[in-house]
């Protein structure tokens, strides 16, 4: 797909990928015609889990999670992402603010292990939350 054509869904994950493998499993198999499903880990476990799972492409670190941040039109992944050393340091200051200032949608996973509450949210199982995301990102991905 070439870059300039496509619209871009980056997954985000760190340690081991499973919220991000997890979300590139649902996605995969019902991306809409025309977006790409990228994947950025912290480290190069996440990043396979995320390929394995049904990215199409990915990279690791935080030069990757910069570049592709600015270049994405959705952005999927635990709240933990836009935290500077957030998922046990992983994520470091610049790749939090990259997130975070990514004009991106932003469609954030709430885990209470980097513990932020968000005032609201119900209290659900992960996977539950994994398909409210999926949800609402396809509801982005299909509105245009």
């Amino acid at each position: 797909m070439s870059e300039k054509n496509g619209r871009r869904c980056l997954l985000l994950d760190g340690q081991g990928g499973g919220i991000g493998a997890q979300l590139a499993r649902l996605l995969a198999k019902e991306l809409p015609a025309g977006w790409e499903l990228l994947a950025v880990g912290t480290n190069v476990s996440a990043t396979a889990a995320m390929i394995k799972a049904g990215a199409s492409r990915g990279a690791t670190g935080e030069n990757a999670l910069i570049y592709n941040a600015a270049r994405a039109d959705v952005i999927l992944g635990p709240i933990g992402m836009i935290l500077a050393n957030g998922i046990m340091g992983e994520v470091s200051p610049a790749m939090a603010a990259a997130v975070s200032g990514s004009e991106a949608v932003k469609i954030l996973i709430p885990t209470s292990t980097c513990g932020v509450y968000v005032a609201g949210t119900e209290e659900l199982r992960l996977e539950d939350y994994l398909h409210r995301a999926v949800e609402r990102a396809l509801a982005v991905m299909t509105a245009e």
